[in-house]
């Protein structure tokens, strides 16, 4: 028969071939198709509580919001700064933010943006830097926004497996935000 060896030839047949032609090491990711090791794709963070997902936003002067992005639960800040700002988007004269997001190297990608960080120091910080506290409340803002998004009971609670079909709906949730607003 014709064909690739071995694969409609007799058992006898591929018994007689030689061993090392049956030894095939493939050093590609696991053909299943999973991960081997690392962060899962799908963004569902471990913490003490159980699976938990980060939602970073990023809010207008409105307080509506203009960028979203979601990380597990347990990762940093920072990785949701670098995913938040990523885009072309209009640059803020002022970006208001917590001090989950107290840097160096944030405060300097702001200030190369010629913004101004309103920024509350950590309490390790061994040099303090004074914030404006009657424009650090307008981060209020920001809170106000994940309220009426949390209101939607499928972003208060993620049902969804999948980090996609997550993020669309926090997409969606964020669409009746803009729509109430008109």
């Amino acid at each position: 028969m014709g064909g690739h060896p071995g694969c409609l030839e007799p058992r006898e047949a591929r018994a007689r071939q030689a061993p090392d032609d049956r030894q095939h090491c493939d050093q590609g990711p696991p053909p299943c198709g999973r991960r081997k090791r690392g962060t899962p794709k799908e963004a569902p963070g471990r913490s003490r509580g159980g699976f938990s997902t980060k939602i970073h936003l990023r809010v207008n002067g409105a307080g509506l919001p203009i960028r979203t992005e979601i990380t597990p639960g347990q990762d940093s800040d920072y990785t949701g700064y670098d995913l938040v700002m990523a885009d072309n988007l209009p640059q803020p004269a002022v970006l208001v933010a917590d001090r989950g997001y107290d840097s160096d190297k944030i405060r300097e990608d702001i200030e190369s943006r010629n913004a101004l960080p309103m920024i509350p120091m950590r309490k390790n910080r061994k040099v303090r830097k004074v914030v404006d506290m009657t424009i650090y409340t307008l981060r209020n803002m920001v809170e106000r926004c994940f309220n009426k998004l949390k209101n939607s009971r499928r972003l208060a609670t993620r049902y969804d497996k999948t980090a996609d079909s997550f993020l669309g709906f926090i997409d969606i949730a964020c669409i009746r935000l803009w729509l109430r607003h008109l």
